[in-house]
C-alpha cells in the first residue's frame, strides 16, 4: 500500500457528497496505477486541445482588427466554429466519458491488449458509492467481464471524515482481482 503513505490522512467533508466522491476517486486512481495500469490521457488531451481551440476562436472574434460591420463574416464563422466545437465536447462527455474517472493502458508486459475504464457514482442524497471496472475495448478478445462494487461510504470514513485507506484499498484491490479473474476463493 505505497499509495496510502503518500496521503495518510485524506479527509472529506461528510456533509458534501462531492467532497466524499472526490476523495474516493483520487484513491481509486492511486490504487489502479499502483497495480501497474498506466493512465491513458489521450481523451483528456484531446478535450484540452478542443478547449484551447475554442478559446482561440473566442479571442479571434473579440480582437479581430476590423470593427463590427466590416467583420460580420468572421464573427459568423467564429460563432459557428464555437458552437460546433462545444457540441463535440458535449458528445465526448455523453458518449465516451460518461461517469469514467480514469482510462488506462494495459499493464506493460501483460498479454491483455486492452486497458480499463474505471467509473464511479455517488448519487445525490445517497451513501452508496458504486465503482465499476470495465474493459476499454469491450469487443476485444482479451476483454474481461465488467465488475462492480457498491458499498456505503460509511464503511470507509471515520466520523471525522478521514478516509480509512486500508479498508478502501482492500475493497478496490479485490475488485481489480475480480476483474482480472485472480481472486482466490476463501
Amino acid at each position: 500500500m505505497a499509495g496510502s503513505a503518500k496521503n495518510p490522512n485524506r479527509k472529506a467533508n461528510l456533509l458534501d457528497p462531492h467532497s466524499i466522491k472526490h476523495a474516493l476517486d483520487e484513491s481509486v486512481n492511486e490504487i489502479v496505477t499502483s497495480r501497474g495500469f498506466p493512465e491513458d490521457f489521450r481523451l483528456s488531451n484531446f478535450r484540452l486541445l478542443i478547449g484551447t481551440a475554442i478559446i482561440a476562436i473566442a479571442l479571434l472574434a473579440q480582437f479581430y482588427p476590423k470593427k463590427f460591420p466590416e467583420n460580420w463574416n468572421v464573427l459568423i464563422g467564429c460563432i459557428i466554429l464555437y458552437v460546433v466545437l462545444n457540441v463535440i465536447l458535449l458528445l465526448i462527455s455523453f458518449t465516451k466519458e460518461k461517469s469514467a474517472i480514469m482510462f488506462t493502458y494495459p499493464p506493460p508486459g501483460s498479454f491483455s491488449s486492452t486497458g480499463l475504464i474505471v467509473s464511479s457514482k455517488l448519487p445525490r442524497f445517497s451513501d452508496m458509492y458504486t465503482l465499476t471496472i470495465a474493459s476499454a475495448d469491450p469487443k476485444s478478445i482479451s476483454a474481461n467481464k465488467q465488475v462492480q462494487l457498491s458499498k456505503s461510504v460509511t464503511k470507509w470514513f471515520t466520523k471525522d471524515g478521514i478516509l480509512v485507506e486500508g479498508l478502501f484499498w482492500k475493497d478496490v484491490e479485490k475488485l481489480i482481482d475480480d476483474y482480472n479473474g485472480e481472486r482466490k476463493n476463501k
